[in-house]
């Protein structure tokens, strides 16, 4: 007698994946503590280069002192990519809303750039009244000790290293690290060889 194969529906099979991906959804939390201090990276939607553009770099910089003047933050280190941004916060005692900040700095920006030159985007962003200027969600991490700390602000200012774009950290101009090295926390030709982080030090 031949042996029988079951086959999973198609429908039934994309009925459990649906549902495992919106129950990790509804698992997955934000950490919201008050005070702490947060590694974060805000993706440009599709990778599109935004920051090669100056005057974005202006732009968003001009969105970000509008956000502090109206809900203050530290910024201990940032760095502005052509198509991404990194940045270690510090969030004042009591106040742990950073996912607004974001908000407000990224459609301030949005509001800057006019609607031909925005991306297409899909209908499902469309229904959700998404703009096609950033990925919809960001990646947070909440620093957990001086060590932690200063691993993600040495990655923050190596990136453009990393990503091919500049041999020394001083020469890409959208970088925190020329406050470090005014200030004498870093010198000036810090990061110019090759450095190595652990696999889990941030997400791209």
């Amino acid at each position: 007698m031949a042996e029988t194969t079951q086959h999973i529906p198609i429908r039934s099979w994309l009925i459990t994946v649906t549902l495992t991906i919106e129950h990790w959804i509804m698992r997955y939390r934000r950490d919201y503590t008050e005070g702490a201090t947060y590694f974060f990276t805000v993706v440009v939607f599709r990778r599109i280069h935004l920051f090669d553009d100056p005057d974005r770099v202006r732009q968003l910089r001009a969105a970000f002192r509008a956000e502090r003047a109206r809900r203050p933050f530290s910024i201990d280190a940032i760095v502005i990519m052509p198509d991404h941004i990194h940045a270690v916060w510090t969030m004042p005692a009591g106040d742990a809303d950073y996912s607004i900040r974001w908000r407000n700095i990224k459609r301030a920006l949005t509001q800057q750039i006019e609607t031909e030159n925005r991306p297409a985007v899909s209908a499902r962003r469309r229904h959700k009244k998404e703009q096609a200027i950033w990925q919809p969600r960001f990646w947070e991490h909440r620093i957990r000790d001086e060590r932690d700390y200063a691993r993600h602000i040495d990655y923050i200012h190596y990136n453009p290293v990393k990503h091919g774009y500049v041999k020394c950290p001083v020469d890409w101009p959208y970088s925190s690290i020329h406050r470090y090295v005014r200030q004498g926390i870093l010198p000036a030709h810090w990061g110019c060889g090759a450095m190595e982080f652990p696999d889990d030090i941030c997400h791209e």
